[in-house]
This record gives structure tokens, sequence and C-alpha cells, in this order.
């Protein structure tokens, strides 16, 4: 009858996990004498583990070394029996083969674990833009009161394409002081940067006349009444349609007052004359600066942007010839608003899967900003 354990853990600095383990159990058995005897024992078993990376880059525990210790041991045989046959008892069984079984056990919690660190490394697919992986850059740190993991996340493309990522890591001293008995994880501004640069492509939109309301007419009109030039060569309301598409990868960065995504895109304008195929009238180039707002949801962190400002509005080519493309400006400013940062924040719903670490939930995460310097 074995009792459930108590254990104490503690971390070793440089090396891994401590374990003290308290078993209690009772063993029950005929006796040479006659009748049923029962003998209980309370003996310490003291184990140390190595957390390391395996090839694959994935965090392991692996038992070094597992020692036992009789506490006390009390039987149910009549006192004037005891010194004889509990000294050969002791000598002879309990202390060669309780180790043979219990110390196993530890293995098998252990590879209970490292069960678990295995799913962490798992390929998460982003929707179907391509997959997210995380693993071990480093191998794992530990010191008194925390381990620290260094994650790479490496991202594939639809096609199987890994995405090349910076591998700058902040030193511990530039984090955010860690709270204690917390988990705490730090992803960076890099790597969002990144995970939008797969998602990219599902930005692309295309806009016509009355498909999204709060916008003006997409009409020839329009243009004309901003651009004389337009309004000399082209005959009046005929349909417009725009397409929005990023040309270059989304920067994020990260300060501890706002963050802020960076979006580069072309913005092209085509007549749509009925009956006729569409005709590119003008291209511009466009730099969007966006605010970014963070949350957890369903185990992923995601972002929704909101329009601050557009810092590069420019004639990239035209049919038209040359003209002033600021009178655009603002109605440029309403479209990417209404309608084009809306379509990109249902793309992010998706969210960036976190990694899984031994099963912890990020549902009552606290969400902090810093800036590494």
């Amino acid at each position: 009858d074995l009792r459930p354990p108590v254990i104490s853990l503690a971390l070793s600095p440089g090396s891994g996990v401590f374990m003290v383990i308290l078993v209690q159990m009772t063993i029950v058995g005929k006796s040479f004498i006659g009748g049923n005897k029962e003998i209980a024992l309370m003996a310490n078993l003291t184990a140390s583990s190595r957390l390391w990376q395996d090839a694959a880059g994935i965090p392991r525990f692996s038992c070094r070394n597992c020692h036992m210790a009789l506490i006390s041991v009390k039987t149910s045989l009549p006192s004037s029996m005891l010194p004889k046959v509990m000294s050969k008892f002791l000598d002879s069984t309990l202390q060669k083969v309780l180790p043979g079984l219990l110390c196993p056990a530890v293995d098998a919690v252990l590879n209970l674990v490292n069960a678990k660190f295995t799913t962490m490394t798992s390929k998460i697919p982003l929707g179907t833009a391509g997959a997210l992986q995380y693993a071990l850059l480093n191998p794992p740190m530990t010191t008194e009161t925390f381990i620290e993991l260094d994650l790479k996340t490496i991202l594939h493309q639809k096609e199987g394409k890994e995405v090349d990522l910076p591998m700058d890591q902040p030193s511990l001293a530039s984090l955010p002081p860690k709270r204690h008995g917390a988990t705490q994880l730090i992803l960076s501004a890099n790597f969002l940067s990144a995970e939008l640069s797969i998602l990219q492509a599902s930005f692309n939109l295309y806009i016509s006349n009355n498909t999204i309301l709060g916008l003006p007419p997409l009409v020839t009109t329009m243009l004309g009444a901003l651009i004389p030039e337009i309004s000399r060569v082209l005959p009046p309301s005929q349909p417009v349609v725009i397409e929005m598409r990023e040309v270059k990868a989304p920067v994020v960065t990260i300060t501890p007052n706002k963050s802020f995504v960076q979006l580069f895109s072309t913005t092209e304008f085509r007549v749509s004359p009925s009956g006729s195929a569409p005709e590119c009238l003008f291209v511009l180039d466009v730099h969007s600066n966006l605010e970014a707002q963070f949350a957890i949801a369903e185990e992923k962190l995601r972002l929704s942007l909101a329009l601050q400002s557009l810092s590069r509005v420019a004639l990239a080519s035209s049919s038209l010839g040359i003209f002033d493309e600021l009178p655009l400006k603002r109605v440029l400013a309403d479209i990417i608003h209404v309608a084009y940062v809306p379509s990109i924040n249902r793309v992010l719903r998706g969210g960036v899967p976190l990694p899984n670490l031994l099963g912890i939930t990020y549902q009552r995460a606290n969400i902090s900003r810093f800036e590494v310097g």
C-alpha cells in the first residue's frame, strides 16, 4: 500500500532540477511464524535530473542519479524478534529492492514531462498562409529561481520555404523584472514582423463602388474633382476599382507606451468601363502607420490595427502623365481606414499561436510592452 508521495523540488543552477520524494508504504505478507504481518516504512528518495537540449531542439529531462535512505521502519512482529529479523530484512531486502522499485518511477515521470516538451515543437498551421514551429535556440539555462528557454521561431510559407529571422537575443538585464512564481514569455518585434510577412499576401484587397459603406462613390467623377488631369482624359461616372497590395514585409515596433505596425503598400486605381477589361490609371506608393493592440484569446496572441497616419503617398506610375497626388491623400486615408484596415483585422483574428510549454494556459496572462535598449 503506497501512499501519495510528498515531492519537493529545487532548481540546481547550471544543471536542472533536484527532487526529494518522501515515500511512505505498508508491506503486508505472510510471516514465517504464521499469520499476516505488516511493515510500515518511510524513506527519502533523492534524485537529480539534467535539463538539456536534444538534436531536434527539444528540452529534455534525464535522471542522473537516484538514492534512497530509510527514515523509519515499523513492524507488527513481536518485539522479541525485532533485532535479528529486522536487521536481516533491511540488509538483504529493503536496501537492495526499493531503489530498483522506486527509481524507475522517477524516469517514468520525467518521460511524461518530456512528452509535453515534444508537443512544443510541433508545427502549428497559420491558416492557409503557412506554419509556425518553436524549438530551442540555445541549451536551457537553470538558475536558483527560474529556468530560461531561449526559443527560436521557425516560420514556413505556404510553399514550405523558411522565412529568415534575425537571431538577436536581448540580454536578461534588458528584460522587465520577473514576477515570483510566474511564467514569463517574451516575444520579439522581429518575430511579430515575420509573422505578419507570412500573412501579408492575405492582406490584398479589391475595392469597388458601393461594396463598402462609408466610402465616397468610387467613380472617375470623384477622381476628376481632385485631379483635373483625370477629368480632361476620362469620361465621367465610370466605375473605379482599387487594388491594395503589400509589397514589403510589415515592420512591428514595440515601445512601453504604444506599439505600431508599418505597412508598405501599392494602391492601384483602375477604370472599369462596362463591357471592357479594367485599365490601370495610376499606382501610388503608400506607407501607413497603424497602432497595434494586443489581446489573448483561445491561447493565441491577437493583434488589431487602427490607422494613425499616412507617412508617404507618392506616384509610382501613371497612364495619365505626371500629376499632384497629394489631393488624393485624404480619400486614400478614408479608404484604408474604412475598408483596408478592417479587412486586415479579419485576417489577424486567427492570432499568433503561443508555445505549448508543459500545458500552461495563457487565458489569464497579463500583457505588458517594453523596449529593449
